[in-house]
């Protein structure tokens, strides 16, 4: 029988949760690197037992961690790090090197800031990371400020396909609330497509593996932005792509739940009968590219769900018709958050769904969606779910 293996990245920890494949008795491991921001943990589709981890510290600084054996053990893919006075790690944010502009060989040297002024690029964390389908060893990280970095030998050096930032637009680019991440990657497994989503820049795609970029934002409306239909300064929350159906991408914006049929030339708003149509989270069920799971949030100033109930919404439609996901969640009293990167799913036959909440919990439903249960409580505030499913 398959297995699932969730990691969980919090505010103070990573965790690994595994089951078999009812998904009804966890195994839960951790906290490992206990007292740090996690990001992200995403293991890699080409060999199960390879896990990225994203370790990161306002004290210390960034560090990727790499385990082969499928999170019982773990190393800096750089080697062994240096240490403080008081035996704590530090960083390795001098391997994360921004690059100069593909097109005029000079530094990209600033970027737009709220009020309008040109702030210098800074490499603060890494918010994502994505390793390739065909090669454990290739990965690519995005990072705040946004740019994105690509490593061929396991995370151990980093370089930055600087296309992305000498995009034209790139000196327009200026942070969302949360600081201006590259948080969403999507590798097209046909080809050598890539899609990015930046806080708040908006979403692009490369069709020559990371070369050159185009912003990918036609149909986007932002009311809180000089020119709502922009090219660039949209503050998109994450994009998610169905494995059957490559070309057909959702989003979840800042406000608006849109749908992309033509690989992000166009989108549409499909916010239907949501409560809400502010979130963070949007994933797509393995098996079935219509039916599709958001969390509807109550504002961008109240980050916590509608009316005290935790509800997430499906639709099988591929949007516009939505209906609440309830069995299993609290409905009374509840105000927790799911942010960006919080939700997965597996691809087991009968589609599993996982997500984390900022009150320490993690969910599955081992039906689609159609009921819950707890698979752990009381963790840190949760940054990150993902999900591997294993023979």
């Amino acid at each position: 029988m398959s297995k699932v293996r969730v990691l969980v990245g919090t505010r103070k920890g990573a965790f690994v949760l595994t089951a078999d494949g009812k998904r009804d008795k966890w195994e839960v491991s951790g906290p490992r690197f206990a007292g740090w921001e996690i990001y992200h943990l995403k293991g890699s589709p080409a060999d199960p037992n390879r896990i990225y981890c994203s370790q990161s510290s306002g004290w210390f600084g960034q560090i990727i961690q790499r385990s082969n054996d499928g999170g019982k053990t773990w190393e800096p893919p750089g080697g062994p790090l240096e240490k403080t006075p008081d035996g704590s790690p530090k960083g390795q944010s001098n391997k994360f090197v921004y690059d100069t502009s593909p097109e005029t060989g000079k530094p990209l040297t600033t970027h737009q800031w709220y009020d309008g002024t040109q702030r210098p690029w800074e490499f603060k964390r890494v918010w994502h990371l994505e390793p390739s389908h065909s090669d454990p060893d290739t990965v690519y990280a995005g990072a705040e400020d946004a740019a994105l970095f690509k490593s061929k030998d396991g995370g151990a050096s980093w370089h930055e396909l600087s296309g992305l930032r000498g995009h034209g637009t790139g000196p327009q680019w200026q942070p969302g609330a949360g600081g201006m991440c590259l948080h969403t990657i999507i590798l097209d497994p046909r080809n050598d497509r890539i899609y990015v989503a930046i806080s708040a820049a908006g979403a692009f795609r490369s069709d020559d593996a990371g070369k050159t970029w185009k912003p990918i934002n036609r149909g986007l409306r932002s009311q809180y932005i000089p020119d709502p239909n922009a090219e660039i300064g949209h503050c998109v929350h994450h994009v998610a792509m169905s494995p059957e159906r490559p070309g057909v991408l959702f989003m979840q914006k800042h406000w608006d739940v849109l749908r992309s049929d033509d690989a992000g030339d166009n989108w549409k708003e499909i916010s239907g009968n949501l409560p809400t149509d502010f979130g963070f989270v949007v994933d797509v069920h393995a098996h079935e590219p219509d039916t599709i799971y958001v969390v509807p949030i109550k504002s961008d100033s109240e980050h916590f769900v509608p009316e005290g109930k935790l509800r997430v919404y499906r639709s099988r439609t591929g949007g516009n018709e939505w209906e609440a996901l309830t069995k299993g969640l609290p409905q009374e009293n509840c105000y927790v958050n799911v942010l960006r990167d919080a939700m997965a799913v597996d691809s087991l036959d009968e589609c599993g769904i996982y997500f984390g909440t900022s009150g320490g919990q993690v969910y599955c439903s081992p039906d689609a969606g159609d009921s819950w249960k707890p698979i752990v409580r009381d963790l840190p505030a949760v940054l990150s779910v993902e999900v591997q499913t294993l023979p």
